[in-house]
C-alpha cells in the first residue's frame, strides 16, 4: 500500500491485533428435531437426516446433522450471550453487508446427540475497490470440536462490507 492509502485505511490497529485470536468457546447441542428441521428447510431428502433407524443401518450413530448444521447454542440461564464471533463492533464506515462465501471442511460426522464446541478467529482483513466502491473483506475460521475432543469440522467464511 502507498503511504496515502494507509492513512485512508478502515483497518485499525485494534482490528489487526484481533487477527488470529480465538473467541470464547460456544457450546452447541445437536438434537434430532433441529437436524430434521434444518434438513427440511434446505431441501434434503435423504432419510439419514430424518429416520434414526435408517441412519443407524447406514453406519451412523444417530440422525446425521445436515451439511452446514452444527447444532444450536446451549442456553445458559443468567449466563448472558457471551462475546460472540470476533470482528463485530468495530467502527466500520460501510453500512451494507454481503456473504462473500462459506466453505466447510469435514473431518468426521456430526450426529444427533453430539455436543460441539466452536471457536472462531479472524483470519484476515483485506480492502479492495470494486464496481460497488470501496469494500472491507473479513475472513473468519470457525473450528468445531465434538464431546470427545476431536475436531469434526472447520468453516471458512467471508464477509464483505461496502
Amino acid at each position: 500500500m502507498a503511504e496515502q492509502d494507509v492513512a485512508e485505511s478502515v483497518i485499525t490497529d485494534e482490528m489487526r491485533e484481533a487477527i488470529g485470536k480465538e473467541s470464547q468457546p460456544t457450546t452447541l447441542d445437536v438434537e434430532k428435531t433441529n437436524c430434521r428441521m434444518f434438513a427440511r428447510a434446505v431441501g434434503h431428502k435423504d432419510p439419514i437426516f430424518y429416520d434414526e433407524e435408517h441412519a443407524k443401518s447406514k453406519g451412523h450413530r444417530s440422525i446425521v446433522a445436515p451439511p452446514g448444521f452444527f447444532g444450536t447454542p446451549a442456553f445458559q440461564p443468567g449466563g448472558g450471550r457471551g462475546e460472540g464471533p470476533p470482528g463485530r463492533g468495530y467502527s466500520i464506515p460501510y453500512k451494507r453487508v454481503l456473504n462473500g462465501g462459506t466453505e466447510y471442511e469435514y473431518f468426521d460426522s456430526v450426529c444427533a446427540g453430539d455436543t460441539l464446541t466452536s471457536t472462531t478467529k479472524i483470519s484476515g482483513f483485506t480492502e479492495r475497490t470494486g464496481s460497488i466502491g470501496p469494500m472491507l473483506i473479513t475472513e473468519r475460521e470457525t473450528t468445531y470440536t465434538n464431546q470427545d475432543g476431536k475436531v469434526v469440522a472447520r468453516m471458512l467464511g467471508t464477509t464483505i462490507q461496502y
